[in-house]
């Protein structure tokens, strides 16, 4: 059984965000969590509300398709961050000058299976 969640137009630029992604990418679920909710960087939290939101979405489908649920056999299979949309401000600067500030957006998807699916761990 696989399940998905998407976390959109979250404000923490992608690559901040993918150095948290990529410490649970490949782990077990609740092992996932574990390392995140003791992660120093400020990624951390909403990358630790998505994996939870799609552990939820596990159980939820396995509860439709009448699967027993077994959320320490959960394992994340693919973790990844797009970039959003950068909204654009101005900085006001010495004689009339103007500094672009990119505020930066993202995408981040994780998507959890079961280990029987995963491949054979």
């Amino acid at each position: 059984m696989e399940a998905k969640a998407i976390a959109r137009h979250l404000r923490v630029t992608p690559m901040k965000a993918r150095r948290v992604v990529d410490l649970v990418r490949g782990k077990q679920a609740t092992e996932a969590l574990a390392i995140l909710k003791f992660a120093q960087q400020g990624a951390s939290e909403p990358v630790y509300k998505l994996v939870t939101s799609a552990v939820a979405n596990a159980r939820v489908k396995a509860d439709r398709e009448g699967q027993a649920f077994d959320e320490d056999a959960l394992y994340i299979t693919e973790a990844f961050v797009d970039e959003g949309p950068t909204m654009k401000r101005f900085q006001p600067r010495a004689q009339g000058r103007a500094y672009r500030i990119n505020k930066r957006t993202s995408h981040v998807t994780v998507v959890v299976a079961s280990k029987d699916e995963k491949g054979g761990n």
